[in-house]
């Protein structure tokens, strides 16, 4: 199974770069990480948030896999544990479903795209900078695929 991730935004700073791509190369051959960097639509004046994020999701759109399972990331979506994101990924591998996971641009997702999506789910209700949500998602994936190999990284 391939773990897709598109994320609005680009150019980001060299820790969250080196952050992603760490836990990007622990994933295990059959749950690979894959991020599509989707470009920000510039902020110039008078545009307004809904502008860009309709904006923003056409790109998203144009950009998702056909058959992708669609995992919109909210701070107001469904909050799993860490055991409950590894039961959800081995529920997603048993059916052979394509997990696309999206993360928004600066004012959030349009809600075209949680509309859309098949599953809304947070990282946190507290905000976060969009790079660093790539980083802590990597890392949850990794840490739910060690807990599907019996892997020690995960501790209760």
């Amino acid at each position: 199974m391939k773990i897709r991730i598109l994320a609005v935004g680009h150019k980001m700073p060299a820790w969250i770069e080196a952050g992603y791509q760490e836990y990007a190369r622990r994933m295990p051959p059959d749950a690979g990480l894959e991020l599509t960097e989707i470009k920000p639509e510039k902020r110039a004046a008078g545009a307004s948030t809904a502008r860009i994020q309709k904006l923003e999701a056409e790109r998203i759109l144009a950009a998702l896999p056909a058959q992708a399972f669609l995992i919109a990331l909210d701070e107001r979506g469904r909050q799993p544990t860490t055991v409950e994101l590894s039961a959800q990924l081995a529920h997603w591998m048993q059916e052979g479903a394509q997990p696309c996971f999206v993360i928004g641009g600066a004012d959030g997702l349009d809600a075209s795209i949680k509309t859309k999506s098949d599953l809304l789910l947070g990282i946190s209700r507290l905000t976060l900078p969009h790079g660093l949500v790539r980083v802590l998602l990597a890392e949850q994936l990794y840490r739910a695929t060690s807990l599907l190999k019996g892997h020690p990284y995960h501790r209760e």
